[in-house]
């Protein structure tokens, strides 16, 4: 992790602050490492530690406060502890503990054995801004405290940062969830990290989801989500991609298109590629279009690519999709309160209905995509190539990246879209 020093701005700093927050310490998540987070911070080391502490956040202090970001710690039982205990000191539940340890006695404790304790707060923050940092330490602890879900990689970015999956439940049907194809639309990546994180507790805790039990779909679908298809772009966007070359293209790329704000207006992965331009769906048409409207070269938005599936992170939701047999696909965008159910004149059984469906629920309108930008997506080429329900959620409004005071009214329009892509698939 990046060192930070007194005086930092960075989305890492409001990482810092949230962790402290959930310690205990009353500071703003404002990403500034002022005096008042100094203080906070050298009060939590020397409450761990007792050390001496001049405000540098280095790998020693990232660790300390990566289990306030994850969510968990590990514990090492000793001689005559007990688990109501050891739940009573980290100011957590006994059924936390044993979600996270199905394996374990609570009446028969092993001295010297290691327990993960899931930490009580929520994991998924809704006052942050969102990073491939911290998408990552939300999904480790999600399978940290619920050990029933699975992690893997749908491959990698055009930096070679791993691009995670979630899965969760058994099922035969298979269900794909995914977001954050546009590095400024990164608030849908907390829209299905919430989502993921109620679904595990509730099926955790033996208990409906939003209109169903949680087990019913545990045990029906297997539902893969990929919160983050755009690890990289997202980083440039709020500020923690790492200096080098990849950074200073993007800057030089950024550079010829001066009416596009840099880097808030950044949609394109870290090569200047847009990844739902880039799927064999009309994509000539797409270019046609696109080079029209003057992205013939690499671009913050709108560059379709030299060919389809050039941009790896495309090509790895395209070769994860046809490893699988999904039903009905998923795939989140920002803004506009609409949903795209279309591709051309396929119209897939059951398609129209589950849209309206959608828009009844949530609220947004059913729509047709717009020409302009009807071509090469991933839901137009999962339709086209499956003949199966595809859609594109356009959540919010406004102009990208979208404030997280949004957050949660998106989330609550958008649960029983969410839910309903499994359930409405045996209506």
């Amino acid at each position: 992790m990046k060192v930070l020093n007194l005086g930092e701005r960075s989305v890492l700093v409001q990482y810092v602050q949230l962790a402290l927050n959930r310690a205990g310490y009353d500071i703003r998540k404002d990403g500034i490492l002022g005096e008042n987070t100094c203080r906070a911070l050298r009060q939590f080391l020397r409450k761990k530690s007792g050390e001496e502490f001049n405000c540098k956040i280095d790998d020693v202090v990232w660790g300390k406060l990566f289990p306030y970001l994850k969510g968990y710690t590990m514990h090492e039982i000793k001689s005559g502890e007990t688990l109501w205990g050891i739940a009573a000191n980290y100011d957590t539940s006994v059924s936390a503990i044993m979600t996270a340890n199905p394996t374990v006695n609570p009446l028969a404790l092993r001295t010297g054995s290691i327990l993960a304790i899931p930490f009580s707060f929520s994991l998924v923050a809704e006052d942050v801004a969102y990073t491939s940092y911290l998408n990552d330490w939300i999904l480790e602890g999600l399978t940290v405290r619920y050990p029933f879900l699975v992690q893997g990689n749908i491959g990698k970015s055009a930096m070679g940062k791993e691009i995670p999956y979630l899965r969760i439940g058994t099922g035969e049907r298979e269900v794909f969830y995914s977001g954050a194809y546009h590095a400024n639309e990164w608030i849908t990546t907390p829209v299905l990290l919430k989502f993921a994180e109620e679904y595990a507790h509730a099926f955790a805790a033996g208990r409906m989801l939003y209109t169903v039990q949680a087990a019913w779909l545990f045990y029906g679908f297997s539902l893969y989500l990929v919160p983050l298809v755009n690890p990289d772009g997202v980083d440039l966007v709020n500020g923690v991609l790492e200096e080098g070359a990849s950074l200073e293209e993007a800057e030089r790329i950024a550079a010829d298109y001066p009416k596009i704000p840099f880097p808030n207006g950044w949609k394109a992965n870290i090569e200047g590629i847009d990844l739902n331009l880039q799927f064999p769906a009309g994509w000539e048409n797409a270019r046609n279009i696109k080079f029209a409207m003057g992205f013939t070269t690499p671009a913050p938005r709108d560059y379709v690519g030299e060919a389809p599936l050039v941009a790896p992170e495309s090509r790895s939701v395209y070769e994860f999709t046809r490893a699988h047999n999904f039903s009905l696909i998923l795939a989140y965008h920002a803004q506009g309160e609409v949903i795209y159910w279309r591709y051309l004149d396929y119209e897939p059984a059951d398609s129209r209905r589950i849209a309206e469906y959608f828009g009844e629920v949530s609220g947004y309108r059913v729509e047709e995509t717009p020409s302009v930008s009807g071509y090469a997506g991933f839901k137009d080429w999962f339709i086209q190539a499956y003949n199966r329900p595809g859609y594109t959620i356009e959540v919010g409004m406004g102009v990208s990246p979208l404030p997280m005071s949004q957050f949660a009214g998106i989330c609550e329009d958008n649960r029983l879209i969410l839910e309903g892509g499994m359930t409405e698939l045996v209506r």
